[in-house]
């Protein structure tokens, strides 16, 4: 590692010996089936009927359910973030930073079989306000169709912190207001916007590449409230959750034994006779996403929201406004904090570029895009490069 000097507090001395490296791990045993397309969009409460609806998929140039891009990261294991997860950091929990996408032109189809190279790319450590010294990880993920296209290219941010460190700061209890109370007039609202942005997309019209000005405003997606039924829903799209439907699920993966709290760890023995044991949301390091007292352990004030399930809102979003004939190309995804239990995450684009790639021969339109809550605090943001013809 280079760059980095040790920082006072946090022990990051196992973890040099994984930058660079590659590993195995977890693959989905199955090829992909249209229930899984069907059960992701679900899950991250995206209605685009292009990925659920057999009759309407049928109409289109595609001719049948096609899987959302954002669908990538349920073919691997771990919400994509096992190489972004390395060495062992005592008493410390994890939660996602960001994500940077590639994609190279392929769509993912139901039959397809996804198969995931992974990568330790680096680690750095920095000061932050909620917990102090946290180390940064990043890691790369290449997935692999049947025919040997790469598909895509993740690289996740993992965000590594001392427990203890963010308890006694107490960020969250001192800087959030207290969970929002929503009416039924204000729920009713919110769901009138958000029915204007699904009739804004639902029939996959496509801008071109000459109307997607700078300045251009896409139309605001409201998701939620966010509650502990949605967020275990969000948990349930993936794939790699189901009992039975991976092989070699922790092989070769140095995070296993990352120094998590005793209350975090899942028994993986135990967990082949009774798989609920390993499950990582009854038991495990994601049990806090649903469960106040356990999000009180790792010193978040409540049930709190998927960093992948927000990567996939972005995504989403920019694929639902540039219809059935867009392509997303590239996208960096920066996480700031988590949505939680009762709030509300608005997402709002904007295009700020057009230009015409010289390498893949296409225009390319760039979207920022900002999540933010009821109370305007920024949830996530980032920049997403999508083709759109010209």
């Amino acid at each position: 590692m280079t760059g980095v000097e040790e920082s006072v507090g946090i022990d990051t001395s196992d973890l040099d010996r994984y930058v660079g490296q590659s590993f195995g791990g977890g693959q989905l045993l199955e090829p992909i089936a249209v229930n899984d397309i069907r059960r992701w969009v679900q899950g991250m409460q995206y209605p685009n009927p292009l990925h659920y609806d057999a009759e309407f998929a049928a109409t289109t140039r595609f001719g049948g359910i096609v899987a959302p891009q954002s669908f990538m990261v349920n073919t691997d294991i771990g919400h994509g973030s096992m190489p972004s997860v390395f060495g062992k950091i005592p008493g410390s929990h994890m939660v996602f930073g960001g994500d940077e996408w590639w994609f190279y032109g392929h769509t993912v189809v139901p039959g397809d079989q996804i198969t995931v190279h992974r990568r330790h790319h680096d680690y750095r450590v920095a000061e932050t306000k909620f917990a102090g010294p946290t180390v940064f990880g990043r890691g790369d993920s290449v997935h692999v169709n049947q025919r040997g296209e790469a598909v895509s290219k993740q690289r996740s941010t993992s965000v590594r912190y001392l427990v203890e460190e963010a308890k006694r700061r107490s960020f969250f209890a001192s800087s959030m207001p207290l969970p929002p109370t929503w009416t039924a007039a204000q729920l009713d609202e919110l769901y009138e916007r958000r029915l204007a942005w699904i009739l804004s997309g639902r029939e996959g019209h496509t801008p071109s590449w000459t109307d997607a000005e700078p300045g251009l405003p896409l139309p605001t997606c409201p998701i939620g409230p966010h509650t502990i039924q949605t967020f275990a829903t969000e948990w349930r799209a993936f794939t790699s959750v189901v009992w039975g439907t991976t092989k070699d699920l922790w092989k070769d993966f140095s995070g296993i034994d990352g120094g998590w709290l005793p209350e975090m760890t899942r028994d993986d023995e135990l967990a082949k006779i009774d798989p609920s044991q390993g499950d990582g949301m009854y038991r495990g390091a994601s049990r806090g996403h649903v469960d106040g007292e356990a999000a009180d352990i790792v010193g978040l004030p409540r049930g709190y929201g998927y960093g992948a399930s927000m990567g996939a809102w972005a995504l989403n979003y920019v694929a639902f406004w540039s219809g059935h004939d867009g392509f997303i190309r590239h996208s960096t995804i920066q996480y700031r904090t988590p949505p939680f239990v009762g709030d509300v995450t608005f997402v709002d684009g904007t295009v700020t570029e057009r230009r015409e790639d010289a390498v893949l021969g296409v225009g390319i339109a760039t979207v920022e895009v900002v999540m933010t809550n009821q109370d305007q605090i920024v949830v996530a943001r980032g920049s997403i490069e999508v083709e759109l013809p010209s």
